[in-house]
């Protein structure tokens, strides 16, 4: 703007956001995106295509990190994209609960109209029920303020809705549950949680099937550090980027906290999952901290 003779603030070069480059592809970058690092640490895994990159510039012999300058439309998306948080919630015991004529018709209705109360109460949440398991999605927006669009992150309102799903299926089925849980970006921005045909027999859950290929993965780990005596069976199975993004309070040492690696199709890196109870996770999130 400066060299077209328009009014300009040299000092001002347009949003800017933290990323590190985890894999160079031969047409893109993989990066991780730290949307917060003020009030939690909020890491999302995204893809950079080569043709949106303007130039790198860096300068190593003074220790500054480079900047990599992008196409302004694609940045702008990203801020104003939607994302998603996932989680996948089974009953623990179904199988034995099943061979003693434990499950009945009535009991599992009385379960589903359980489920409805509490989905009334979580409008924006998606509930996908199978009797003894559920799919949870809940979309949430980064913040930007050039647009007024306020960061809606929130993801420890799913740690108190899984902990009242225990409360329901221990009441009505007697059986405990576990949940899987995870973040990511979203291909249905500007879509709303769910899609349901006219003829009402197709659902779909407006979302690429990654993130619950993640959630398998996560707990096919978890059963197998459970077989091999690697930990113990646990409530929740957190992968590190949603269990890092939780806001704890500041004596909370959560990098101390156990986890266990699984292998993630759609990341170039090991990435790792922590393994903990409602109850401990609850009690220890930092209510008093406000979202930026």
């Amino acid at each position: 703007m400066m060299l077209r003779r328009e009014e300009c603030n040299p000092y001002e070069v347009g949003y800017v956001s933290p990323v590190a480059v985890r894999r160079i592809n031969s047409t893109s970058l993989e990066l991780s995106w730290y949307p917060n690092t003020f009030t939690r640490f909020h890491e999302v895994s995204i893809t950079l295509p080569e043709d949106m990159v303007k130039i790198c510039v860096g300068c190593w012999k003074y220790d500054i990190k480079p900047y990599i300058f992008v196409d302004h439309e694609w940045l702008e998306h990203l801020h104003l994209r939607e994302y998603s948080v996932f989680a996948l919630v089974d009953a623990i015991g179904v199988k034995n609960a099943i061979k003693d004529n434990a499950l009945n018709k009535e009991k599992l209705i009385q379960l589903r109209e359980r489920i409805d109360e509490l989905a009334e109460k979580n409008s924006d949440i998606s509930f996908i029920s199978f009797a003894d398991s559920l799919i949870l999605k809940s979309n949430w927006d980064v913040g930007y303020s050039h647009k007024g669009i306020k960061c809606s992150y929130s993801p420890e309102k799913l740690l108190h809705v899984i902990k009242e799903l225990d409360c329901i299926y221990q009441e009505v089925l007697g059986l405990q549950v576990y949940a899987v849980l995870t973040q990511g970006s979203n291909e249905y921005y500007g879509e709303p949680l769910l899609h349901i045909s006219k003829t009402r027999n197709h659902v779909c859950l407006n979302s690429l099937g990654a993130p619950f290929s993640e959630l398998l993965a996560i707990e096919s780990a978890a059963k197998q550090a459970i077989k091999s005596g690697a930990h113990p069976p646990m409530q929740l199975y957190l992968d590190e980027q949603f269990y890092h993004s939780l806001k704890f309070k500041f004596d909370f040492k959560k990098n101390e906290k156990p986890k266990n690696t699984y292998t993630a199709i759609m990341k170039s890196y090991q990435p790792s999952y922590f393994y903990s109870t409602c109850d401990v996770l609850l009690a220890n999130l930092d209510n008093l901290r406000d979202e930026h």
